[in-house]
């Protein structure tokens, strides 16, 4: 039995699938003497369609942010065509009978001991480039719908990887997933984001589990503990399917709860909203009775993107997005990439420190104005999509404000957009401008950025982070990173009254909004509008229909009076359990 992250809860029973990535755990299948030339065949149409890629890359970045940003596409192809790099793979290949991947992760060894034993930048930021090579051309050897698929595996799948790239992650969108175990990443990491969209179980941060399971073992998670059982004895198994099935009936009973409205029971009513990332997860906001979509990470956009989304590219996932959503309702977050999400025609630095920290989000934004500004028209368009009198609203989102300055910033690009548009003849809606609350600065001066702002939208995942100065992604400090710590809860109460004072609609659309046991702490502080994975919607409407203002009230009275995040967990659990000791169960510890 193995100890990780409680990240989606829930029981889940399956088949191991292992995705086996060559930074982790390379692959060690010797090929037959029949294999190898299929095996170079693989690798050569890798490297046409990563060439291509590159090339399309290069192009496009450097008409629509320009030749410097692009340069850096021109060396991966250098390297790419190097007979050095790719003389080694073959030769792997064909006298060792390595797989084409694990001729690369064996390359990538190479140049890592040889490229280690200088402190030279300029060799580091070499590396770095072929790792970024290497990675792509794996992409193509490993195609993870297709493998599962060839693998022959019966019923199913627990996806078993180190952490899921967001590409993989949206490919296993097709895929009979019931669960999802990786040996890192955290509680808002793309592969918990992925499962939590989806409502099925997941665990992370276990280590060195992909030396532990195999494709093909049986594999038990348990989403709400954070622990996973690898082919359990029957009787242990056969508790587990007990679980199981009593987790998918709550789950359904919950979900027949779509078409209620979301009201306490003593008829305060309230705004729960979906978290999306693409245009199937607006089916499962629609399915499970959501109001609208209260946050597009349109990041994964960009993320899974062949290569650059133009603004019409961007326009036309905008308006199906708007066209499918719940009372045409949605806020669509600008471009938040750094941190654990990158892209490198941005120009991300690969050696900075603090990343989380550094040149990320709107900051980056700020430095490529006009690549930024297609975004903003892409997004006024699709506010125009919206007919007279009909109801609904596109928001736009700026993440990681933190002052006066930026916002007054983000407004001025705003205004450059509409007469951009303007001035093209192009058709553009109104829009409501809001800013996402996650840098602790900004809580501090709050009353000053509301004068600058039609909405606020807190990210609590950030501001955790950022609060408790703990790395949530960190093991070794990650426990540190408590959205029930004190000094959080004293900045929501803060930010969420100073919100409500000022007449300005207020949204938490962190996975904390989603938690139950957060529920009661959020209601009483004032907080009506909620914004989180779509499969946690039934959920929390049930816990709304069974609690009182008042409650919730006494609840906030209490917690501000403890010191300890321990003593503020147990007693919300407790309240928890009073009310519903069936949603208890799907809370995660």
């Amino acid at each position: 039995m193995e100890k990780g992250l409680a990240v989606s809860p829930g029981i889940a029973i399956g088949v191991a699938y292992c995705i086996l990535e060559i930074f982790v755990n390379p692959d060690r299948k010797r090929l037959e003497e029949h294999e190898v030339n299929k095996e170079l065949a693989r690798y050569e149409q890798a490297r046409e369609r990563t060439a291509v890629d590159l090339a399309a890359l290069q192009a496009k970045v450097e008409e629509q942010i320009g030749k410097s940003e692009a340069a850096i596409f021109a060396v991966h192809q250098t390297i790419l065509r190097d007979p050095a790099f790719t003389n080694k793979v073959r030769h792997w290949i064909v006298e060792e009978h390595l797989t084409a991947a694990g001729a690369l992760h064996r390359l990538l060894e190479e140049y890592t001991t040889i490229f280690s034993k200088t402190g030279d930048e300029y060799l580091q930021e070499r590396l770095n480039d072929i790792r970024d090579v290497v990675v792509r051309l794996s992409a193509y050897l490993s195609d993870v719908l297709n493998e599962a698929e060839e693998s022959g595996l019966n019923g199913p799948l627990i996806v078993i990887a180190d952490e899921l790239l967001p590409s993989q992650a949206v490919a296993l969108g097709e895929a009979d997933v019931h669960g999802i175990v990786t040996q890192a990443g955290s509680q808002t990491s793309h592969a918990a984001l992925i499962a939590r969209s989806r409502g099925i179980p997941a665990v992370s941060g276990v280590s060195g589990l992909l030396r532990k399971v195999k494709t093909g073992d049986t594999v038990v998670v348990n989403g709400s503990e954070g622990i996973v059982s690898i082919n359990p004895e029957s009787e242990e198994l056969a508790a587990y399917r007990k679980l199981e099935r009593e987790f998918f009936h709550l789950k359904d009973q919950l979900a027949a709860n779509r078409d209620h409205p979301a009201v306490t029971r003593d008829g305060t009513a309230l705004k729960l909203l979906a978290n999306i990332n693409n245009v199937k997860d607006v089916e499962s906001a629609v399915a499970m009775g959501a109001a609208g979509v209260g946050l597009y990470r349109t990041e994964y956009l960009y993320l899974t993107h062949e290569n650059v989304p133009d603004e019409d590219e961007q326009f036309a996932v905008y308006r199906e997005i708007l066209q499918k959503s719940p009372q045409h309702h949605i806020t669509i977050r600008t471009l938040d990439i750094g941190g654990d999400k990158t892209v490198a025609y941005l120009g991300h630095n690969h050696n900075e420190a603090n990343p989380f920290m550094g040149w990320r989000s709107i900051r980056l934004s700020f430095e490529h104005p006009e690549f930024f500004m297609s975004q903003l028209r892409a997004i006024m368009r699709c506010a125009a999509e919206l007919k007279p009198g009909e109801a609904g609203e596109v928001n736009m989102l700026f993440p990681m404000i933190t002052n006066v300055e930026e916002m007054r910033k983000a407004r001025h690009l705003v205004r450059k957009a509409e007469k951009s548009l303007d001035e093209r003849g192009v058709p553009r809606g109104q829009i409501k401008v809001g800013m996402m609350l996650e840098v602790p600065a900004a809580a501090v001066a709050i009353h000053h950025l509301l004068e600058l702002v039609d909405f606020v939208s807190i990210g609590s995942n950030d501001l955790v982070q950022y609060l408790t100065a703990a790395d949530r992604d960190n093991p070794k400090v990650s426990g540190l990173c408590q959205p029930l710590s004190p000094a959080v809860v004293i900045t929501l109460k803060y930010v969420i009254e100073a919100c409500n004072q000022a007449n300005i609609p207020v949204t938490l659309c962190g996975e904390m909004a989603g938690q139950p046991r957060a529920f009661l702490l959020l209601l009483g502080m004032g907080l009506r509008s909620f914004s989180m994975s779509p499969a946690f919607i039934p959920t929390i409407k049930e816990l709304a229909n069974l609690a009182t203002v008042e409650h919730a009230q006494r609840v906030v009275e209490k917690v501000m009076e403890m010191k300890t995040t321990n003593q503020v967990k147990r007693y919300l659990r407790m309240e928890l359990e009073a009310i519903s000791p069936d949603i208890a169960r799907l809370d995660t510890e």
